[in-house]
């Protein structure tokens, strides 16, 4: 296969470590005889990437990328899956989560909350005993 490149990044193909597998569950003795299924796995700490992807990928994923494909009967095909995961999976450690903005209560939620504190306050007031006030 070839190089794997992630956005503007290539991950040389000597840095990807590929297992087979026979991958089990449907297809019958094609699916248990041959070596089909693909693990694919990524040393971030020792990829060829920018310090600054490295350590983001290490404190969002973890040291090692690993993925996983068995779905087709072709080992060619299941290692094109392999690889379009791996490259999902980055990609999507790499984005920044949006922050969030803080926001204050509206007047109509104060006014909800404050009735039901209310009504909460007169449920437990009608279940006491009545006092004598002679």
């Amino acid at each position: 296969m070839d190089d794997l490149q992630v956005g503007d990044w290539i991950i040389p193909e000597a840095e990807l470590e590929e297992r087979f597998d026979t991958s089990g569950g449907p297809g019958g003795q094609h699916a248990n005889r041959n070596e089909t299924s693909v693990r694919l796995r990524l040393d971030v700490s020792s990829s060829s990437l920018p310090s600054e992807v490295k350590s983001k990928l290490t404190s969002r994923i973890g040291s090692y990328i690993e993925v996983m494909a068995s779905d087709q009967r072709s080992q060619s095909r299941n290692r094109e899956m392999a690889r379009q995961r791996l490259k999902q999976r980055i990609e999507a450690a790499l984005v920044e989560p949006k922050t969030r903005k803080s926001t204050k209560p509206t007047h109509a939620s104060k006014n909800r909350r404050v009735e039901t504190k209310k009504a909460r306050s007169e449920l437990k007031k009608n279940r006491r005993s009545p006092t004598l006030d002679d």
